[in-house]
């Protein structure tokens, strides 16, 4: 297994990851040829160092994706946290710990980098990801609140 950060060709297969769920049906577009502001943000993410895209591969082929941001504060004395989004696991690979063991990289990741907190949300209807994440040792501390803006 080898994690890397993505590559321009790896996006559609990111973007398939991303749509293959009940929740993301509802606002991914994969489709062939792929919208371009999937491109548009893979080069904004690509250039900024605080964003750190990346993928899974096994066998030669992506099984799995995360982005891990890391985000400047003046709380906890001018402290970096990381912050997990996007988790996927190809359906053939779940159940195989394909999931964690990029999770706990994550983890080490942030510690390289000198965060002080690792932090990430996961819908609620996600019972499965929620249990998932518990298990490696997060725990819900905070109540999270979102707002729409389009």
């Amino acid at each position: 297994m080898i994690i890397r950060q993505a590559t321009k060709s790896d996006v559609p297969l990111i973007v398939e990851m991303l749509a293959n769920d009940t929740l993301g049906k509802q606002r991914e577009q994969y489709r062939d040829p792929l919208p371009e502001a999937y491109y548009q943000a893979f080069e904004r993410i690509n250039t900024d160092p605080n964003h750190e895209l990346l993928v899974v591969e096994k066998g030669g082929e992506i099984v799995a994706t995360m982005q891990l941001t890391f985000l400047q504060y003046l709380t906890y004395r001018g402290g970096i946290r990381a912050q997990i989004e996007a988790v996927r696991v190809r359906d053939d690979q779940r159940g195989q710990l394909v999931g964690e063991q990029l999770v706990r990289w994550a983890i080490n990741r942030s510690r390289e980098v000198g965060a002080h907190m690792i932090q990430l949300t996961s819908d609620k209807q996600r019972d499965r990801a929620i249990r998932f994440y518990e298990k490696i040792g997060f725990s819900a501390t905070h109540e999270g609140l979102k707002m729409k803006l389009i």
